[in-house]
């Protein structure tokens, strides 16, 4: 579909997830790992408050930069790396179209 986009996630198992996501409905990847019933927890609702959504990009697929609360969060976070994201900050668009992520512990 024209609206659709492929998004790989690996759990905490190592098992690989290919999902579809919509880019018509402005979601992200917290509520797509959620409608897929992953462990992604997303306490704040995803307002970059709590890190509980936070993945790890595998691929090489461009996002755009963190914003400060993005940022902020993370330096408070456990098991932070370089590739770290918020999955409530990233947005379901066409240009993440297959783009691979590591939930973090």
């Amino acid at each position: 579909m024209e609206n659709t986009i492929k998004v790989t996630i690996i759990d905490r198992e190592g098992a690989l997830h290919d999902l579809e996501g919509p880019t018509d409905m402005n979601l992200n990847i917290m509520e797509i790992c959620k409608m897929h019933e992953l462990p992604v927890e997303g306490i704040c609702g995803g307002m970059a408050l709590c890190a509980s959504c936070q993945v790890y990009l595998e691929s090489e697929t461009p996002l755009p930069e963190q914003s400060d609360a993005e940022q902020g969060m993370l330096d408070e976070a456990f098991h932070v790396k370089d590739n770290s994201r918020l999955g409530c900050q990233i947005r379901l668009t066409q240009e993440i179209d297959g783009i691979i992520l590591r939930l973090a512990p």
